[in-house]
């Protein structure tokens, strides 16, 4: 130990990889603070698969640690324009919840720069449920079931921390390269709705929104039952319920029109869509017990529900993806699109942002060799 006048200080070697070399140095005692800095620069951009309203999903990878990601790439200046801070930091927000659950999309860093927000998630590659549906038309009532279960768990999970996602639809429901299902943008998620407990805000895609909504009337986590059954509809008929060419149409068929179920399905399966499309919300399947109203329904008579959170059910249809960079399952307008040559230049992280403070996030699990910052 050594002193120096009247500061203590203790003799730590401290290697960092730094360049390709190793430093040892002496630090003070009080001031030994390592900092793990994400960039752009550590990755290399593959692939555009996919695009928002505010920016693109790229594949890359890890220049050090060779890993795939997706990484969600946002414009600060056209978030701020049309009011997203909120909606960027809930979707941070919710991620940081420590989902560590098998069916959610998981993040691994976030970080920006002076124009641009980064997030770098799971690359799923089996491809959007929408992106099935289209090609297949609709599902067998055991691949719909399977679906709609994994899905149920998911956002039973969600709404046990007193999230509400609000935004189900066939394009945020992604297959993992086993056939699993990952839930993935939580944008539209808002925090702390327990269950019984309501909100107010107008928000998601028509097609899927629960009549409470459209009629700006208070709502509770039970929107998510009415999505799922929307989806569920969807995967057994091909078409949304209430589908129509004109939105205003549409709408008004899912504030006033009778339910008209596809033919040739078995009766739990009518009993489920007419049990989640309910615009009572007080008699709506999920209102009162939540997920455990489900999973005792029997249309998923054939779930076990634990080996189904621990992924041991065999998923009816396994994608034939050839790695974990394989892009097959991934509408080719999107990576048939050039990469945008400004993400490969060696551009510096900013210091956090006025506009969006604490966004940066590194998952502590993750075992990566990154630059650090004294």
């Amino acid at each position: 130990m050594l002193f120096c006048g009247h500061v203590q200080y203790l003799v730590l070697p401290l290697y960092l990889y730094y360049k390709h070399l190793y430093i040892s140095c002496y630090l003070p005692l009080f001031s030994v603070i390592v900092l793990i800095r994400v960039k752009p620069s550590d990755f290399d951009y593959l692939k555009v698969i996919g695009k928002g309203s505010f920016g693109k999903v790229l594949l890359a990878r890890h220049r050090k640690q060779g890993g795939y990601y997706a990484v969600k790439i946002l414009d600060k200046q056209m978030i701020i324009k049309r009011k997203g801070q909120r909606h960027v930091m809930v979707e941070r927000n919710v991620l940081l919840k420590g989902l560590n659950h098998p069916f959610l999309v998981g993040l691994h860093f976030s970080f920006q720069t002076p124009k641009t927000l980064y997030f770098v998630l799971d690359f799923v590659n089996g491809g959007e449920l929408f992106y099935h549906l289209q090609r297949e038309g609709s599902f067998p009532e055991p691949r719909a079931a399977f679906y709609a279960a994994e899905i149920a768990a998911a956002l039973g999970y969600l709404h046990s921390l007193s999230i509400v996602y609000r935004d189900l639809k066939p394009e945020n429901i992604l297959l993992d390269g086993q056939g699993h299902v990952m839930l993935t943008d939580f944008g539209l998620c808002k925090e702390g709705v327990a269950v019984g407990g309501i909100t107010h805000t107008f928000c998601g895609t028509p097609e899927y929104l629960a009549p409470e909504v459209l009629l700006g009337q208070p709502y509770s986590l039970a929107v998510d039952w009415w999505g799922l059954g929307a989806v569920l509809f969807e995967m057994l008929s091909g078409l949304p319920p209430f589908y129509s060419r004109s939105r205003l149409e549409m709408l008004e068929n899912i504030l006033y029109s009778p339910l008209r179920l596809p033919s040739g399905l078995s009766e739990g399966a009518i009993a489920l869509l007419k049990g989640l499309l309910e615009r009572n919300i007080s008699r709506r399947l999920g209102q009162r017990l939540d997920v455990e109203e489900l999973k005792e329904h029997c249309f998923f008579a054939s779930i076990n529900w634990d080996d189904l959170v621990a992924r041991k059910v065999r998923p009816p249809f396994i994608p034939k993806v050839t790695g974990p960079d394989d892009v097959c399952y991934i509408a080719p307008e999107f990576w048939l699109q050039p990469v945008p040559a400004s993400l490969n230049e060696r551009v510096e992280a900013a210091a956090a942002s006025v506009t969006f403070p604490e966004f940066s996030y590194m998952n502590p699990a993750e075992n990566v060799v990154a630059e650090a910052v004294l």
